[in-house]
């Protein structure tokens, strides 16, 4: 337990003793653990687990249905005839019937009922891992509205010691009064900021609390932040394994295999079918005279529906264009997640470009407003300058913070886009030995580009 953790725990044990508050426990997560955490309570894979326990008992449906049936039956009948005579009598029979040859339409059941089991899985599976990515986006969201929040509130900071000294600067006459008036509506739209990023950070943080089945009032911790590491696979390679492992493709392969078999099914009315059968049959009279008879069969029954109006046809037309649905449906979602692999590919380079060449903004952002503070102070600077310093400063150091959580988030949604199962490594799947080393490469790749548009720029200038 973290120290931050440990005094809220003994702040809370004092509640409990002398105000009868109850406790909250205090929950430090890595993003692994809080993705485990999701995955243990989140309701969303309960409701799709039962969708393998519908299958299941689909499949278990379709075998019976091409397995041995039993019929048992039974009768007792009073007979009267002119008001005078009087017949009782009792029946009971059993017959066992097993189908021979449906034209196929059992063995596409089976065979359908089958493959919708192992799409359920997939579903289930494919519901993981939305959830992981849903989860670490959210780990993510809280660091960077954390984040931001503390950029704001140095800010606010910032215009309130600005405007202390300009306000002793007005009282000493070596200032004007619109000096003042200028820094106390900076420091005014700056609380503004800051009241938007502790809304944000609160909504971020109820948002992952509740993908954690966490209740409002348990503190949360989060231990691990952002930790640069390298993307390995070129996007040619993404996109071969995700048309290969994405689980709702391999969903779709199967519906559409699905409207195949039930293709199959409707032709089957145009075939004959044949089963066959064994029964018994037990009668007694009880009046007038008692006497009792036993009665076996077995046989084959042959069943065809020479002609049903086109009804036939029409399931079979029916069923046809659901499998023509099924296969643009396919072609469909292979499209889209061609897409969205792309989009996420080039929005993770362009993060992981961007918090290259943030960095050393930063630091020049924060020599840049030292220098217009000291300017202004010793009187030789504008109210501008430090205006346009700190904004400046904010702007630098939220986009260092924007481009980090990006880059993670972005490679986050690759890791979705391409399919990757849970508990699986992008190292260990493409076999990567990409290093963070790899950062000085991304480093001298941004720095030329940069160079090149500076390049291109003047020469324009001179055209």
């Amino acid at each position: 337990m973290n120290k931050g953790c440990f005094k809220q725990t003994a702040v809370l044990l004092a509640g409990m003793f002398f105000w009868n508050l109850p406790l909250a426990s205090c929950a430090d997560l890595s993003v692994q653990e809080a993705v485990d955490l999701a995955l243990a309570q989140n309701t969303a894979i309960k409701i799709t687990q039962k969708g393998e326990d519908t299958a299941k008992a689909k499949l278990k449906s379709a075998c019976g249905t091409n397995s041995i049936t039993l019929t048992a039956s039974g009768s007792l009948a009073l007979t009267k005839q002119n008001s005078v005579s009087q017949e009782t009598s009792s029946g009971a029979g059993i017959t066992v019937q097993l189908p021979v040859y449906t034209g196929g339409k059992n063995e596409a059941a089976i065979a359908s009922a089958e493959i919708g089991w192992n799409a359920a899985l997939l579903n289930t599976e494919r519901e993981k891992e939305n959830i992981r990515l849903n989860v670490i986006t959210e780990y993510y969201d809280v660091l960077e509205a954390q984040k931001t929040v503390k950029v704001d509130q140095e800010s606010v900071d910032n215009y309130q010691a600005h405007l202390t000294n300009v306000q002793q600067l007005y009282s000493a006459g070596s200032k004007a009064r619109i000096d003042v008036l200028r820094s106390e509506v900076e420091l005014s739209n700056a609380r503004q900021t800051l009241i938007k990023a502790q809304n944000t950070y609160a909504i971020d943080l109820s948002t992952l609390k509740n993908a954690l089945r966490l209740g409002s009032h348990e503190q949360l911790h989060l231990t691990e932040d952002f930790s640069y590491a390298a993307f390995g696979p070129e996007m040619d390679a993404c996109l071969e394994y995700a048309a290969a492992h994405r689980k709702d493709l391999i969903v779709d392969q199967y519906t559409l295999r699905q409207k195949e078999l039930a293709v199959t099914s409707a032709k089957a009315g145009w075939l004959p079918s044949l089963s066959f059968s064994v029964g018994m049959d037990v009668s007694h009279d009880f009046q007038p005279v008692s006497s009792s008879s036993n009665e076996y069969t077995a046989g084959l029954n042959l069943s065809w529906n020479v002609f049903d109006s086109g009804v036939t046809q029409a399931a079979v037309d029916t069923a046809e264009t659901a499998r023509e649905v099924a296969g643009l449906t396919l072609q469909k979602d292979k499209e889209d997640v061609d897409l969205a692999v792309r989009q996420s590919y080039y929005n993770m380079k362009e993060a992981e470009k961007r918090f290259v060449s943030t960095q050393d903004a930063v630091k020049e952002a924060q020599e840049d407003y030292y220098i217009a503070r000291e300017k202004y102070r010793a009187g030789e600077g504008l109210m501008l300058d430090i205006i346009d310093a700190q904004l400046a400063l904010s702007t630098a150091q939220l986009n260092f913070i924007s481009a980090q959580y990006d880059y993670a988030r972005y490679k986050a949604a690759i890791e979705n886009n391409i399919g990757l199962g849970i508990g699986e490594s992008i190292d260990v799947v493409f076999g990567s030995n990409i290093s963070k080393s790899n950062m000085h490469t991304v480093r001298a790749t941004v720095q030329e580009e940069a160079a090149a548009v500076v390049l291109a720029s003047g020469n324009e200038v001179t055209q």
